[in-house]
């Protein structure tokens, strides 16, 4: 099996679970939805948004993978989002107002993606290891 580079559902493991696959496109659209709000309506930096709302884009182009649950996108993806966990703490405990509670939100939306698509993602990687010690 192939787990590096997956277009299609995967089907060949049994625990890999539709919930944790559900959970990261879930919070991925949400951390989407979110950036773009928060730079350009909620609290932007500047009055009329910022080009801060450009920090969406990476992970627009990460959403028609995880969409159909590629391995390799996940495993990227839940890479990148790091980048967003990091600025949602250091926003977080430097910003003021709303901004402060939108990076919390940020935080924790990267926390979610990361953990569900690690769920996902592992029993894969388990049965690739495995199948390459049969071999």
């Amino acid at each position: 099996m192939n787990t590096q580079h997956s277009s299609s559902t995967p089907t060949s493991v049994p625990h890999a679970s539709a919930w944790a696959a559900y959970g990261a496109t879930a919070s991925l659209v949400l951390l989407i939805a979110l950036c773009v709000g928060w730079e350009w309506r909620i609290a932007p930096l500047r009055p009329g948004g910022s080009a801060l709302v450009l920090k969406a884009v990476p992970l627009l182009l990460a959403l028609p993978g995880v969409w159909r649950r590629s391995l390799y996108t996940l495993q990227w993806a839940s890479m990148l989002v790091l980048l967003y966990l990091m600025e949602g703490i250091v926003r977080g405990m430097s910003d003021r107002g709303p901004s402060a509670a939108l990076a919390w939100l940020e935080a924790l939306l990267a926390v979610l993606f990361f953990a569900c698509a690690l769920a996902y993602v592992a029993p894969f990687k388990r049965a690739a290891r495995r199948a390459k010690k049969a071999a």
